[in-house]
């Protein structure tokens, strides 16, 4: 999954002698967080909700007054994203930096924006929770062929497999989280225990004394 499968366009943008004031309410009356700054549609910053906040609270040690402009405030020279960028690949950017969102570009034009809640949808996208299946989580030895004996056990059960996701527990181990096209696993969970899998999830059923 790309930048451009997820990313939100057209982009409401404002330019920088626009009034702090006017920025919030533009904030307030699209319901988003963030704006993207144009000047001769050239990006030229970015500004938060965060931002104006900080900017205008009387907590600040020198408050700007509500006819201070974007200028004075917003974040100058931003991070961005490409169209074919990965996912992945923005979301560790904008974690590394600590920032909400990426200005997408194309040829330094401006063509759309992703934030952190375009990161979980694409999450529940990748990993098929938006759509009716059933989570398994396995660990298996980090050894070839081990997650392919995995997909195929649920192969032969008729069963088609949503999403695999995986991540190293050790140095020798590593747990598969799947998504599969049936929300009734627990039947699929006793049959991998009984072929000698370590489910993880769902968990088995304790008998009660």
């Amino acid at each position: 999954m790309l930048v451009q499968d997820i990313m939100t366009s057209p982009v409401i943008a404002i330019s920088p002698d626009v009034s702090l004031q006017a920025a919030y309410q533009t904030m307030q009356e699209k319901g988003i967080r963030h704006l993207p700054v144009l000047e001769s549609e050239k990006l030229v910053g970015v500004i938060t909700d965060r931002d104006l906040r900080l900017a205008t609270s009387s907590l600040a040690p020198t408050p700007f007054p509500q006819g201070a402009k974007v200028l004075a405030v917003m974040c100058r020279f931003p991070f961005t994203a490409d169209l074919a960028d990965p996912v992945e690949d923005a979301a560790r950017l904008m974690r590394e930096k600590k920032i909400g969102c990426l200005p997408v570009t194309d040829d330094d034009r401006l063509v759309g924006i992703i934030t952190g809640l375009d990161l979980l949808d694409a999450l529940m996208r990748m990993t098929g929770a938006d759509k009716p299946s059933g989570r398994l989580e396995v660990r298996l030895a980090d050894h070839p062929g081990e997650l392919a004996h995995l997909a195929g056990f649920i192969s032969q059960r008729d069963l088609n497999i949503h999403s695999i996701l995986t991540y190293p527990e050790g140095a020798e181990k590593t747990r598969a989280v799947l998504r599969v096209g049936s929300i009734e696993v627990r039947l699929l969970a006793q049959d991998l225990r009984h072929d000698g899998f370590d489910v993880l999830w769902p968990p088995a059923k304790q008998c009660l004394p």
